[in-house]
């Protein structure tokens, strides 16, 4: 998956999380899922999904560091891919 997949994918996973209500397309325009309408009841769903579907552990808050935007939620998965590649292990 390239970053364009990974990113639609991102983006509708939030629209799913929020029952429709932020759109896919709202959060690919960019900034901040709050700015846009996701609850914290959408974002608990959100890091569910991104959990299950990824297998990595979200944490919205991560020393200091904020996941507010779709491209935070993108460079973390990116990051984790780097991770678990075989070059990145050994």
């Amino acid at each position: 998956m390239d970053g364009t997949e990974l990113r639609t994918r991102v983006a509708a996973l939030v629209s799913e999380a929020t029952a429709g209500e932020v759109s896919a397309s709202d959060v690919l325009a960019g900034g901040s899922m709050i700015s846009l309408g996701v609850d914290s009841l959408g974002l608990l769903r959100l890091v569910d999904a991104i959990e299950l579907e990824y297998g990595v552990e979200v944490e919205l808050n991560d020393g200091g560091r904020t996941l507010d935007s779709l491209d935070d939620l993108v460079a973390l998965l990116v990051a984790a891919r780097s991770e678990d590649s075989p070059a990145a292990q050994g």
